[in-house]
């Protein structure tokens, strides 16, 4: 059986609060939510921080060292922060969680693109501060430029951190070649699919194939590889195509937060073991942090 590692988006900066009472906030809560999908078997943990006192997202150094640290000293999982940063962040900013924490591992967005969520439904309890930042994404680009990119190489490699390649189109891979092409990338690498953004490529089956033989195409064998599903059931069903294709799993409350079409997930750690349940039946074996670490080739 092919070892198979789940990956765990904690929180995300794509989303607001009133969307889920599971959505973890305070560096207590981030933390906490972390350890608990660890021991229920995910290898690594995607981090992003959020204000304390509103929730909204935030790209503060200071959140992140607490959570990084907090989290390292209670599990053993890869602690695997965003390097999104924020609203008008130049790339050293949005860098400075690698180049001031140096983490084993960290994202790595590989172009810029429309990030819409303004199709999000407004419910009644929500901040208006959390209506306002949806609707403002109809105007928002997550801007990830070649000098962004480049530059951000440069602060990896610096770091000693292995990037985890976002991509959320089939041109990012191409952008991604440029930067090997260019001596900027250290193969083997890791390359994270992430489909179903509007603005971005769609969470199918067909788009999924699509991305791993560009892949296959570009890199060869010298790449592992992960999918991201956003929604339901786009998560489990990305999930289980990735583990017939030999792939590796992300689940979390970042990118969906239902586990059932008809029930929202209690935590993130019960997204997490549906996806070990459904690597199980498809005869992937499960793997720890330490697997994930050799698989990975980290330091």
């Amino acid at each position: 059986m092919k070892p198979v590692f789940v990956s765990c988006a904690i929180t995300g900066g794509m989303s607001v609060p009133s969307q889920s009472e599971a959505i973890p906030v305070t560096p207590e809560q981030i933390v906490q939510s972390a350890v608990d999908a660890s021991e229920a078997g995910a290898a690594i943990v995607h981090i992003h921080v959020r204000e304390p006192s509103t929730g909204k997202p935030s790209a503060d150094l200071g959140l992140f060292r607490e959570v990084l640290a907090g989290i390292g000293e209670r599990c053993d999982a890869i602690v695997q922060p965003t390097t999104g940063g924020g609203v008008g962040m130049t790339i050293d900013e949005r860098a400075r969680v690698v180049t001031e924490c140096r983490p084993e591992m960290a994202t790595f967005n590989c172009g810029s693109f429309n990030f819409a969520i303004f199709k999000v439904r407004h419910r009644p309890e929500m901040a208006p501060w959390e209506v306002a930042y949806l609707e403002g994404t109809r105007d928002y680009v997550f801007r990830n430029t070649f000098g962004d990119m480049e530059r951000l190489s440069e602060l990896f490699r610096e770091a000693g951190t292995k990037p985890e390649y976002e991509v959320y189109d089939v041109g990012h891979l191409y952008n991604l070649a440029h930067l090997a092409d260019a001596e900027l990338v250290d193969f083997p690498i890791h390359v994270q699919f992430v489909l179903g953004v509007l603005g971005a490529n769609a969470a199918t089956l067909e788009q999924l194939v699509h991305m791993h033989r560009t892949a296959t195409s570009l890199f060869g064998d010298r790449f592992t590889w992960c999918t991201a599903g956003v929604g339901y059931p786009a998560e489990f069903h990305l999930a289980a195509a990735a583990l017939t294709m030999g792939g590796h799993v992300r689940v979390g409350l970042e990118d969906n937060l239902r586990v059932e079409s008809d029930r929202r997930a209690a935590s993130n750690a019960e997204l997490v073991e549906k996806a070990l349940a459904l690597a199980r039946l498809l005869d992937r074996l499960p793997a720890g942090a330490g697997e994930a670490r050799e698989l990975l080739g980290l330091r």
